[in-house]
């Protein structure tokens, strides 16, 4: 697993890397990738098996995007995101086969139209969830497996279905710390521990603040 274009990261000799391709050293890119022109990916970040990345796409340090994940352009991964295997993102409000009148194939390269779609840092999206166009997922906020994303969701928000609901918020380290009504119920500064790793955060309008970090 070597590519001389990329050293200190690895490549599967089955990948597909076009021109203009940035790697991080450490990364490794597993069999069957195609990654198009102008994408760039960070360090030590794992593309896997049959993941497709479309021009210009950017990936963060440390992700996980995992086996058959469609990653379309105008799609920006911050660092230390997961995204589990067959997560699908969509970039087009007028979605045809042809381009305002039938009978010529539209172009599929990006256009005044596609819309711009941001993952922030930390974020984890469950298998086989799908990620509409034109949106912002939040930092360290959850998305359910199966789940249809339609609207930005919040950071530290868990939400799950179609279309995708808020029903809790998680911490940083990915456990639940409260229910969408037991978050309802508390006010506005009050403030509430993670019983994993001991942050403590308090709610403000958006949702929770870190006001403490991990027990060490």
């Amino acid at each position: 697993m070597s590519d001389e274009r990329f050293p200190g990261s690895r490549v599967h000799a089955s990948a597909l890397i076009e021109e203009d391709v940035t790697l991080g050293e450490g990364t490794a890119v597993w069999d069957a990738v195609h990654i198009r022109r102008g994408a760039t990916v960070g360090r030590s970040t794992i593309i896997g098996e049959k993941t497709y990345l479309a021009y210009d796409v950017t990936i963060g340090s440390f992700c996980k995007v995992n086996a058959n994940v469609y990653v379309c352009a105008g799609v920006t991964i911050e660092d230390d995101v997961m995204v589990a295997a067959h997560t699908v993102f969509t970039n087009d409000v007028f979605p045809r086969a042809f381009d305002r009148t039938p009978g010529a194939l539209a172009t599929s390269a990006p256009t005044e139209e596609t819309l711009e779609t941001r993952v922030c840092q930390g974020v984890t999206i469950g298998a086989n969830a799908t990620i509409g166009p034109g949106l912002r997922l939040g930092r360290f906020a959850m998305v359910g497996m199966g789940s249809v994303v339609t609207r930005d969701v919040p950071a530290h928000a868990l939400v799950v279905g179609n279309p995708a609901r808020c029903v809790g918020w998680v911490c940083a380290c990915g456990v639940r710390i409260a229910s969408e009504d037991a978050w309802d119920a508390t006010s506005i500064g009050d403030s509430t521990e993670c019983p994993r790793c001991e942050r403590i955060y308090e709610k403000d309008a958006d949702g929770p603040t870190e006001v403490r970090g991990p027990a060490e």
